[in-house]
């Protein structure tokens, strides 16, 4: 008989971590080569992962909800000495030691400060997982601040959205130890009960508490700005129309509006590479790859991004395969992780919900997202050679949100108007 470690796979490019959701088996079941272990879900992506060799569990080192780096050792598999490891857990091991699950968690003892009264612990459960202490840490949040902060998780673990609730809320406990006097004329947030009504109580899923998670980040972390400008799609819209069919005769692709918006976006983009960017600390970087990323509807109603990758390197044809390919994959909820990583800029297309416009919440760490409305026929003053007249023209309105820590007023005002104009003078004469 020998062990082998189970080790955390890797689940798709730049994931360096996962969080475990279920464990199929449990210590002494029988486990086949290639039957699914456990799931554990990265960023929106819930992933199953199979067993690598066939045997019997003889050790499960971490819980449901632990944080793992990739390549720690999960689990230990008593085999009985043929071992017919996967090519892919080839492909995947690493020098990482054996991390059990003490090492997945820390436990903080009270300071003598809280000993003293001085403040009240609300988070009497001390252990903070990695991602926990992550986000303290870039946040500046102490220990002892940890532990004041209400817990809603599994037997009172803090959760990663009850630490940016917190931070939302103002951080309240965040000088609570000090004997300093407050400023009477500073703002403190107002504690309300509010009378949250009576009615059917739904649970958030796991996506939809991940998505809020992100949007209250979003919102504490970048100051928003909205811009927004009107654009004459006529152009784009008749061609599509009239090349449609052909197209799809001769690419095998349906060719809707959105690999037509990315390939303008793309273009946009590298007129003013300093949209496609992050902020870390006080550096601005700005991307080298120009990846759009589609905000999707999923079967269920929540959200996801798929990413349309190098987007400027791409034909329509390219584009139109990528965007056919990623919206499959998001209606039969066959998403991989690769598929909603490293988006660089992304566009949510309000108008097929049927929305004239939209402020739309920057997908971090992005700095600005584009909303499109509804594409719809109005009446139009124009300009011919007869003079002005009025015409009926399919209009859309765009409108960015965007980071004002690193984008200004003229950027961001510049960049949508570019990407108005690339639809408005779309070549009417344009060869599939």
């Amino acid at each position: 008989m020998s062990k082998v470690e189970f080790k955390m796979p890797k689940l798709g490019e730049s994931i360096t971590e996962a969080t475990i959701i279920t464990w199929f088996k449990n210590v002494g079941d029988t486990i086949e080569e290639d039957e699914m272990l456990v799931e554990v879900a990265t960023d929106k992506v819930d992933s199953e992962v199979p067993s690598n060799v066939s045997g019997v569990i003889e050790e499960i080192l971490c819980r449901a909800n632990d944080v793992i780096k990739i390549g720690e050792t999960i689990a230990i598999i008593k085999t009985d000495g043929k071992v017919s490891v996967s090519k892919k857990e080839t492909d995947n091991k690493t020098d990482q030691k054996k991390v059990k699950q003490t090492k997945t968690s820390k436990k903080v003892k009270p300071s003598p400060v809280a000993a003293s009264g001085q403040f009240n612990v609300s988070n009497s459960n001390t252990f903070f997982s990695p991602l926990i202490i992550k986000i303290a840490k870039e946040h500046h949040i102490s220990f002892e601040e940890l532990a004041r902060i209400p817990a809603t998780g599994h037997d009172g673990r803090l959760r990663k959205s009850d630490v940016f609730q917190y931070i939302e809320d103002g951080r309240p406990f965040k000088f609570a130890q000090s004997v300093v006097q407050q400023d009477p004329t500073a703002y403190r947030i107002p504690q309300l009960n509010f009378d949250k009504g009576k009615g059917k109580v739904i649970e958030m899923d796991r996506m939809r508490q991940m998505i809020a998670d992100h949007m209250v980040y979003s919102k504490h972390t970048s100051p928003h700005v909205t811009a927004y400008v009107e654009a004459d799609m006529t152009n784009m819209v008749n061609w599509r129309n009239a090349n449609k069919l052909a197209f799809q005769e001769k690419y095998g692709e349906r060719l809707t509006f959105t690999p037509l918006f990315v390939e303008a976006v793309a273009k946009a983009v590298k007129d003013f590479p300093n949209i496609n960017a992050s902020v870390d600390g006080k550096n601005i970087i700005v991307k080298e790859d120009i990846n759009i990323g589609m905000a999707t509807a999923l079967p269920s109603g929540n959200l996801i991004v798929p990413v349309v990758r190098n987007a400027d390197t791409k034909d329509l044809k390219g584009l139109a395969s990528d965007v056919n390919a990623l919206a499959v994959k998001a209606r039969e909820n066959n998403l991989k992780a690769d598929d909603i990583q490293g988006s660089t800029f992304t566009i949510s297309n309000v108008g097929t919900f049927g929305s004239v416009m939209g402020t739309p919440i920057i997908n971090q760490p992005e700095v600005a997202i584009l909303a499109l409305g509804i594409i719809k026929k109005r009446p139009e003053v124009i300009t011919t050679e007869k003079g002005d007249e009025i015409a009926i023209r399919s209009m859309m309105y765009l409108s960015l949100s965007f980071d004002h820590r690193v984008v200004d007023g003229f950027l961001g005002g510049s960049f949508v108007r570019r990407v108005a104009d690339y639809f408005e003078q779309f070549d009417v004469d344009r060869v599939l």
